[in-house]
């Protein structure tokens, strides 16, 4: 696979910039020059990347299907983590299951940007970055990394439910509804009132774009430096439709407990919202942003790095959702 054509940040997707932005480089890296291009070939290349990339996931200990690898910035260079070193970033190769799996890392990045760019929610801060032989890998700062290598402190939902294999089946993280989300929200989080409004935003989103994979282990609480716990930045959002058959909401029981899931999609969305306690106008205000901005959507699928064939179904994926969320 040959390097693409830049013709928009393979960050912020600006117009005009054959490598990061300046914007993207003081957001990911400090504002150090860093290229685009990686110093190695992808994974399963040959024989040394090979043995690279295998050390390195040795050290790796983030869990998830798909294949991540622990990368540090030396100076103005990305490079994999040695022994005894902190990575400050996940570093995330095309996978090798599920349909078109080289557009993964363009379709979780597109979709990141979308999140923070055109919807203000706060995400981790990422970027496409290419192999040197070409192939794409999605790249993102660490958010739980201090700027002493230290961590915050930081849990996924489902460790808060203390949800487990062991406990509740292999299936454990797409058990139960979203509600479930708020009252573990509740239990944790003092300013509540603050972080409930940012948490509906966020699955509102994620049905919108066809997030199905948005189970329990895809939120999280993260320490504050007051030492209280707040919602996590977002992470791992992506079309998931364009790469596997799956169903509008990764949790079984959809966004209600099943005797309080009555009525269409909005519906269910607006009682959502009502039982976690969040103020009706603050809902209303939630869908109308979340329902509007269509062209600075389409704008920046246009400027990303999917092929023209997947482009089109992601646009007409978020066209049908919108439609079907507003259907009266």
């Amino acid at each position: 696979m040959s390097l693409p054509d830049i013709k928009y940040c393979p960050s912020t997707l600006k117009e005009g910039n054959n490598t990061y932005a300046s914007t993207a480089l003081k957001r990911l890296f400090n504002g150090k020059k860093v290229s685009h291009i990686l110093p190695y070939e992808s994974p399963a290349t040959n024989e040394v990347t090979d043995e690279l990339f295998e050390d390195n996931r040795k050290r790796m200990s983030i869990s998830g299907v798909q294949e991540k690898f622990s990368v540090l910035l030396d100076k103005n260079k990305l490079r994999l983590i040695n022994e005894g070193e902190h990575g400050q970033y996940i570093l995330k190769p095309k996978p090798d299951a599920g349909k078109h799996p080289e557009m993964m890392p363009a379709n979780e990045h597109l979709t990141m940007q979308l999140a923070r760019q055109v919807f203000n929610i706060e995400t981790a801060e990422n970027a496409l970055i290419f192999f040197s032989n070409g192939d794409p890998a999605y790249i993102t700062k660490r958010f739980d990394v201090k700027g002493d290598d230290t961590k915050w402190a930081q849990e996924d939902f489902a460790a808060l439910a203390q949800r487990t294999p062991q406990t509740h089946g292999a299936n454990y993280k797409y058990q139960g509804n979203y509600y479930e989300l708020f009252e573990i929200l509740k239990k944790f989080v003092p300013a509540y009132s603050v972080e409930a409004p940012k948490l509906l935003k966020l699955v509102l989103f994620n049905y919108i774009f066809s997030n199905g994979d948005a189970h329990f282990k895809n939120f999280s609480l993260i320490q504050t430096e007051f030492g209280d716990f707040k919602l996590s930045p977002a992470y791992d959002l992506l079309n998931s439709r364009i790469h596997i058959e799956d169903k509008d909401f990764a949790l079984e029981d959809g966004l209600l407990p099943p005797v309080e899931a009555k009525g269409k999609v909005k519906e269910q969305f607006h009682k959502l919202g009502e039982m976690a306690g969040i103020n009706i106008k603050l809902i209303d205000d939630i869908f109308s942003l979340l329902s509007s901005k269509k062209d600075e959507v389409l704008r920046l699928i246009s400027h990303s790095y999917l092929s023209d064939k997947l482009s089109r179904n992601y646009e007409q994926a978020y066209l049908s959702r919108l439609k079907k969320l507003n259907r009266k």
